[in-house]
């Protein structure tokens, strides 16, 4: 089944007895989760079919600037009390929700979430993780302080196939990773003018919410709102922000990476509207236990592909996958993870080889591979769910989603500056070039 075609019908648990955060364990089977969702189209529904797949969650509460958006999803879930403004939610219904569901935009990620977590809520947002940098850092240190429940919305890191690449990786199937080539094929980016003029705004969008703390900006019909938001530089983190975060995740992960120390974007130079449509991006780390103590990482994003060098070519003439992922071993072995429901391939001397996954899993704790979609996509929900009630702990929480999302976003950055090699410490978080600090963080505008 098709990522987009994904639908399960939610279970209320209607008959479940609420108890309050403290009594949430494995010993509770009947305790619920009640969940507010902020965002509830396209992405945000699957968000919340799949959430509310779970036996155990009821859904309170949803919120969306799009009214339209807002009936469908109310027709689904008709108990649910509903809202156009999150910050009104929260100011009514507050102690009516134990988590929320954050599935809007890139640019309003960290203003929903970083007021969920003031309350007190556990927290899943979809990725990449914020906007900015300064957002990131304070969305994991707020969710530490207060000791909260959260996820990032990377639902492939519990699939199969990723945690299995992980596990081969780490149980040094190629020996120490040197290189990490990593791409998509998908396009989002702009490279055309800012549109001119102003639309009338559609009657079921309030274009003030949508926009958020973002500047001011006239309504253009097809540039924003619901679907072009990711290419442009106010609203989304373009191709890298989102397919990037999917498919930087199990390399970043398995390799046990920090953020960078170098990065260069070689894009056509910065417009101050749209992003590039095509990305070649090298980033330098600091060598892991897993990776030579010189370790590269290159990403190629847009249409065309990555460039087809030795590292890339496959056995029997094989085509690469429009995106993916391959790790190349210090001895010239290498590891190629398609993006995604398929399992890690294994070249050696040009040629595809098997391996025993038994060797790297003699637990078998990666279960049985699946290779249906609709069985695989509520896995990573599930588990920021049963956490909450106490049963499971979270794969990809704030602590390690802002750190993958950092990375990401200095990418991103260094598209403004093309071709030139920027210099971060990790540290500080700040660019020894100073002019690229001012985009770590954004002007907030009150809305």
């Amino acid at each position: 089944m098709k990522k987009r075609d994904f639908i399960k019908t939610a279970s209320l648990a209607l008959g479940a007895t609420v108890l309050p955060l403290s009594t949430w364990s494995c010993e509770n089977p009947e305790s619920i989760l009640r969940t507010a969702h902020i965002g509830v189209s396209n992405m945000g529904l699957e968000d919340l079919k799949a959430i509310s797949s779970h036996a155990n969650v009821v859904v309170t509460a949803l919120c969306d600037v799009d009214s339209n958006a807002l009936k469908a999803a109310n027709e689904m879930f008709p108990k649910a009390q509903i809202f156009k403004d999150y910050r009104a939610m929260f100011d009514q219904i507050s102690d009516q929700i134990d988590a929320v569901i954050v599935s809007t935009p890139d640019h309003t990620h960290a203003p929903a979430s970083l007021l969920a977590m003031e309350k007190n809520k556990a927290v899943y947002c979809q990725k990449p993780l914020t906007h900015f940098v300064s957002e990131s850092r304070e969305m994991r240190k707020v969710a530490n302080e207060k000791n909260l429940v959260t996820q990032m919305g990377i639902q492939v890191h519990s699939f199969y196939d990723y945690k299995l690449a992980t596990s081969l990786i780490q149980g040094g199937i190629i020996g120490k990773v040197s290189k990490v080539i990593a791409w998509s094929n998908k396009n989002w980016g702009y490279d055309g003018p800012a549109p001119e003029g102003t639309d009338p705004v559609p009657e079921n969008l309030d274009w003030n919410l949508w926009l958020g703390t973002s500047k001011e900006r006239p309504y253009k019909d097809e540039y924003y709102h619901p679907g072009n938001w990711r290419k442009l530089m106010d609203y989304g983190c373009a191709t890298l922000g989102d397919m990037g975060v999917h498919i930087f995740d199990t390399p970043y992960n398995a390799l046990e990476l920090d953020v960078p120390n170098t990065i260069t974007n070689e894009c056509r130079p910065f417009n101050g509207y749209g992003y590039p449509e095509r990305n070649i991006v090298r980033y330098t780390f600091d060598g892991t236990a897993h990776t030579t103590d010189s370790f590269e990482w290159l990403w190629y994003d847009g249409v065309d592909g990555p460039n087809i060098t030795d590292e890339l070519v496959l056995p029997e003439g094989e085509k690469l996958p429009g995106q993916g992922a391959m790790f190349i071993g210090e001895d010239g072995k290498r590891l190629l993870l398609p993006h995604f429901m398929e399992l890690p391939k294994l070249i050696e001397e040009e040629s595809y080889k098997t391996y025993d996954i038994a060797s790297y899993d003699p637990e078998n704790t990666l279960g049985e591979p699946i290779r249906d979609y609709a069985s695989e996509s509520p896995k990573h929900y599930h588990e920021f769910v049963d956490t909450c009630l106490g049963k499971s702990t979270c794969s990809a929480p704030f602590e390690y989603a802002s750190r993958l999302t950092e990375t990401i976003l200095l990418g991103v950055i260094a598209g403004r500056f093309p071709n030139k090699t920027l210099n971060y410490n990790k540290e500080t978080s700040e660019f020894i070039e100073e002019e690229a600090n001012e985009f770590l963080k954004g002007d907030q505008r009150v809305f």
